[in-house]
């Protein structure tokens, strides 16, 4: 499919989407965002769009995932509103003092943890630590990709249970 193709379906299709951000938001310009968002990420996705398949569907799935995202992004802040004149805003979580010399002995440890796993969830580990994708890793050790993400998921699992202790 063209990209002329797309964005002419995508115009077609949009209008569908503002009554769904209206009902998401329940503020009519927060959903002017939340749908300027979903067609920006559906023009940047345009290639993972599979011709043929329902675009209504696919766009609803888009701006639901996107807001629900920005909610959570929004639970998780400890942003609290100051009640002088000048309407300050505190963020709770800057006001921690870390312990470089504490931080060190953890990281080492840390670090013991994972060279002690076993060396078939180590490497793969490893590599998805060091930015790679689960695909990347998949052909740079020539498994299956469900197994790398099985791997790398008791990898985890592993860490988890040794270094729960901090």
């Amino acid at each position: 499919m063209s990209t002329i193709e797309f964005n002419q379906m995508l115009v077609k299709n949009a209008d569908f989407l503002k009554p769904f951000a209206i009902t998401l938001t329940r503020d009519s310009e927060a959903a002017k965002d939340l749908f300027q968002e979903t067609l920006y990420r559906a023009l940047a996705n345009k290639d993972k769009y599979n011709v043929g398949t329902n675009i209504k569907a696919w766009l609803y799935t888009i701006m639901r995932n996107i807001f629900i995202n920005n909610y959570r992004r929004k639970v998780k802040q400890n942003v609290i509103f100051d009640s002088t004149p000048n309407d300050f805003l505190i963020d709770q979580s800057q006001a921690v003092t870390i312990n470089g010399a504490e931080g060190t002995l953890r990281l080492k440890d840390i670090q013991a943890a994972i060279h002690n796993l076993p060396e078939i969830f180590r490497n793969p580990f490893l590599l998805y630590f060091d930015g790679f994708k689960y695909h990347e890793i998949a052909e740079m050790l020539d498994e299956p990709l469900g197994t790398i993400k099985s791997r790398i998921h008791f990898a985890r699992k592993l860490l988890k249970t040794q270094i729960h202790r901090f």
